[in-house]
């Protein structure tokens, strides 16, 4: 065995120069990769809805009577909140008197969900009935509804039948909770401030079952009038215990009616995924995930409410969410005439631009690399990595720990453009290639990013494999 170490090491010390030559040149040359062609932004529409799985954006449509007063949905009615800075305070009378002149002239589905589909979205989600109690929908059990204001029609249905014709996935959002059912009991002004954020007090047991029934009626409505509902959102959970709403009950009528369907984890104990609210968790949850965002700080609009993200950060946001396999429920708010806000309208601009050209590297991806081998977010789809650059490089960025002989392509996604690359693998690595024809190492790749191929919001970095990473 000395023999063999002496050997050994006489060996590597005295490699031909040819060979610490060539060593030499593997770990500091500059490689390329074939033109690739850009994505033709101008004909990109938006990706079909196919899995819930695999649909990384969906739109998130809160909308009501008092949009027409510009207040935040059914907050307002209680007194506010001290969740939403901006929610205002009015008495109940007040917040539910526009139901009675509730008429969105310019609400204009079709050409909504064409929008939210170029902007990335694969899937909606609508209020069909919120904490205030008014149905968007033809309901059979309420006179509180858009069939008794001078719309006078299914609002629900509008959106259900625009949305599938642009092949998204449909979900409609319940309220377990409701501020102005009589057997509730529905709010007074003399509830305010309001206190029942860890629990509310029941009424009498016969008062609660008939509730029970309302509530369960109209859950089936909503799941048996539309055709296939891809997921029900519920809401409103936190005033009472999974027992008093019968949580495992309604469930199982729930997927009795719409088998295959994702429901939140605000039908305590029987959802299909998490709903962060607001938030961007550090560590993403152990099963699946959605987090619901507004564009300001309300849900419903709110003309009072002026704190806009800007469309960098709700793109940014976006990256972030695909790079650890979440989904992004983004929200929009139509005022009383059925637009949107001005502002609203240029983010989903924005994020229609930018999904033109990368889109690739969100719709069907799952999370890439680990975050020690690329300091940002990354996605995967196939043999490519995505790597999405939320701030401008000085001049590289390094992938780590990855099979750089297998590379076959780096460009930025969005124009197509090559970048020249780096492979830097050890020292023994390089001496195997020369000893025994050893061809597959692990190292890593150092791209260079000049500052004309960086792109607005976020630029992505498209690497190809020929197989394995």
């Amino acid at each position: 065995m000395a023999k063999l170490i002496r050997v050994t090491w006489w060996n590597y010390c005295i490699l031909p120069v040819s060979i610490l030559f060539c060593a030499l040149f593997l770990a500091t040359s500059g490689c390329t990769s074939a033109p690739v062609q850009a994505p033709s932004a101008a004909a990109y529409t938006g990706d079909n809805f196919t899995t819930w799985e695999d649909a990384r954006l969906g739109i998130f449509i809160h909308w009501s009577h008092s949009s027409q007063q510009g207040v935040e949905l059914s907050w307002p009615l209680v007194g506010g909140t001290s969740t939403m800075p901006y929610c205002q305070s009015m008495t109940v009378e007040q917040y539910q008197s526009s139901a009675a002149s509730f008429n969105p002239s310019k609400w204009d589905p079709v050409a909504l969900a064409r929008l939210f589909k170029k902007a990335g979205a694969q899937y909606a989600v609508m209020i069909t009935k919120h904490c205030d109690g008014y149905a968007m929908y033809d309901t059979k059990l309420s006179d509180f509804s858009v069939m008794r204001s001078p719309v006078g029609r299914d609002l629900i249905r509008e959106y259900v039948d625009a949305v599938r014709s642009e092949g998204m996935g449909v979900g409609l959002y319940y309220s377990l909770a409701d501020w102005h059912h009589p057997d509730y009991p529905a709010i007074t002004d003399a509830d305010k401030p309001y206190h029942y954020y860890t629990g509310a007090p029941l009424p009498s047991p016969e008062r609660w079952e008939n509730y029970l029934a309302f509530m369960f009626g109209q859950v089936r409505e909503i799941l048996t009038n539309y055709g296939k509902i891809d997921e029900i959102w519920f809401d409103g959970q936190w005033e009472h215990k999974p027992t008093d709403w019968k949580a495992q009950e309604l469930a199982a009528m729930i997927r009795s009616l719409q088998p295959g369907i994702k429901i939140n984890d605000r039908l305590p104990g029987q959802g299909d995924f998490d709903t962060p609210e607001k938030f961007l968790p550090a560590v993403p949850p152990s099963r699946p995930w959605e987090t619901c965002l507004t564009m300001n700080d309300s849900w419903g609009y709110n003309k009072d409410d002026p704190s806009y993200k800007s469309s960098t950060v709700l793109i940014q946001t976006l990256c972030e969410i695909a790079g650890k396999g979440g989904h992004l429920l983004l929200n929009v708010s139509p005022m009383g005439n059925g637009q949107l806000p001005p502002e609203q309208m240029q983010r989903l601009n924005d994020m229609a631009a930018w999904m033109a050209r990368n889109h690739d590297s969100i719709i069907g991806t799952k999370p890439g690399l680990e975050a020690w081998q690329f300091y940002g977010p990354s996605t995967q789809k196939g043999n490519t990595v995505y790597l999405h650059l939320l701030s401008k490089p000085y001049e590289s960025v390094t992938v780590r720990s990855v099979h750089v002989n297998k590379v076959k392509a780096v460009y930025v996604l969005g124009s197509g453009t090559e970048l020249q690359y780096t492979k830097r693998i050890t020292l023994f690595d390089q001496i195997r290639k020369e000893l025994v024809k050893f061809n597959d190492p692990v190292g890593d790749i150092v791209i260079m990013v000049p500052e004309s191929v960086i792109e607005p919001h976020a630029t992505v970095i498209a690497i190809e494999f020929e197989k394995g990473l």
